[in-house]
């Protein structure tokens, strides 16, 4: 009998410390970790979270820029923090899925060293080139690529990133040849793209509307079958003549494996809070951004789509044998 209620005190007891952390945290500053360059998508949707959150947290959110690899580093980084619920790790379908498969040498798993946080936008790509590049819609570029094997450059957010794996399958799709060039995130590619010391990039619209807009670089196609609701005068892919070249970024949040649970709780009411803000929510459209319904804004639904991306994605990169050691 002694032992059964020294059982039960004990579970009041972690329940009473569970609460009491909820209600304490956070008592300091809280880190986003984002793991590729500033001005690229990632790091755009980080600061507009950290800059609409601190105010709900009573805290300081600062963003972290841990770039190179593919995202891996940053990834890793957020990884191998305490699980109190001051490192929070935003990342999307690159950094998250794609690179558990290019990837051989990682530090970390994926699923079983973080927990899920919120589920917060997606957006298609867009394929884009050079101010110069003498092709002026999507299949006057794919007949200049084939009549120029080799010769193209194609710059992506790094090896292996989803930016990568994306090119390789629209040079499969086109049956062209390309150079991939890497880079530690989209934003220093697209630098280089606009002054014209690459060919093309499969880019976020977060990087590449701006310079679009600019009259700075060329469009030839959104990877969707609906336009942008911010470009409505972009045609997919499907009516330039790629048909089914379908490939998006979404973005979501992590914690490290181990983060109580309230903390977990409280850092998604505090997401979805800013994911309401109609000032958030411009913002974000005008990105090209789409955010998930409420009800997919969740941990749960954040794990369901990173588990039924790396069932879809994975045997794809292994077959195509497409490895960073």
């Amino acid at each position: 009998m002694r032992h059964l209620i020294s059982a039960v005190a004990f579970a009041a007891s972690l329940a009473s410390i569970g609460s009491a952390t909820a209600q304490v945290y956070p008592s300091r500053p809280i880190t986003i970790v984002v793991p590729f360059a500033a001005g690229g998508p990632t790091d755009t949707i980080g600061r507009l979270l950290a800059e609409r959150t601190r105010s709900s947290l009573g805290q300081t959110v600062i963003v972290e820029n841990a770039t190179g690899a593919g995202g891996t580093i940053g990834v890793g980084r957020a990884a191998r923090a305490a699980p109190d619920g001051y490192t929070i790790s935003l990342g999307q379908n690159g950094s998250h899925v794609v690179t558990g498969a290019t990837y051989t040498n990682l530090q970390y798993d994926l699923l079983q060293d973080f927990e899920p946080l919120a589920l917060l936008c997606i957006a298609p790509f867009v394929i884009v080139a050079k101010k110069t590049m003498p092709a002026d819609d999507l299949k006057g570029l794919i007949a200049w690529l084939k009549a120029n094997p080799g010769k193209a450059t194609m710059g992506n957010a790094g090896q292996g990133s989803i930016s990568h794996v994306s090119g390789l399958m629209f040079q499969e799709a086109t049956g062209t040849r390309l150079q991939f060039v890497p880079y530690r995130g989209t934003a220093p590619a697209m630098q280089d793209l606009v002054a014209g010391q690459i060919d093309l990039m499969i880019s976020d619209p977060v990087t590449s509307m701006p310079q679009v807009r600019g009259g700075n670089i060329k469009i030839y196609g959104i990877t969707a079958n609906t336009r942008l609701f911010s470009a409505p005068d972009i045609p997919t892919v499907d009516e330039a003549g790629l048909p089914g070249f379908h490939v998006a970024l979404w973005h979501g949040l992590w914690l490290p494996k181990g983060t109580p649970k309230p903390i977990i709780a409280k850092l998604n009411a505090v997401v979805i809070e800013a994911l309401a803000d109609p000032a958030m929510r411009a913002k974000l459209a005008e990105l090209g951004q789409e955010i998930y319904p409420r009800d997919r804004q969740t941990p749960e639904a954040l794990g369901a789509l990173q588990r039924s991306d790396i069932a879809k994605w994975w045997p794809i990169i292994k077959a195509g044998n497409i490895k960073v050691e």
